[in-house]
């Protein structure tokens, strides 16, 4: 699996959607980091570094996730774009999406195209 190993950063405000999340990434050989949600807290994780990759929520309990994806962006870390908007504005409308609710294997499809 292209995701094995990979250090995966959670990025969601739903605390069973993101146990959700980090299930799916162990059952694919991932070790999720978090899951973090609130912009503050994932700001001082992605600092911390050893994140192959990221999960980013677009909202955060009302916070967009904007700083975050700069954060990622700064530091070449890839990342997919949750959201159930379908879209988000630039410069991040190019990035992978990924539609909520989560479909595991679109999860796994899509941070497996990121490596």
């Amino acid at each position: 699996m292209m995701i094995d190993g990979k250090r995966i950063l959670v990025v969601e405000d739903e605390f069973i959607v993101a146990a959700m999340l980090c299930d799916t990434l162990e059952d694919n050989g991932a070790v999720p980091l978090g899951p973090v949600g609130r912009v503050a807290e994932g700001l001082t994780v992605i600092a911390q570094g050893g994140i192959d990759a990221a999960v980013l929520d677009w909202n955060l309990a009302g916070e967009p996730g904007t700083p975050l994806a700069e954060a990622l962006a700064e530091r070449g870390i890839p990342f997919v774009i949750a959201t159930g908007y379908g879209s988000v504005e630039a410069p991040f409308a190019d990035r992978p999406i990924l539609g909520k609710p989560y479909i595991s294997a679109n999860l796994i499809e899509k941070l497996s195209a990121l490596f």
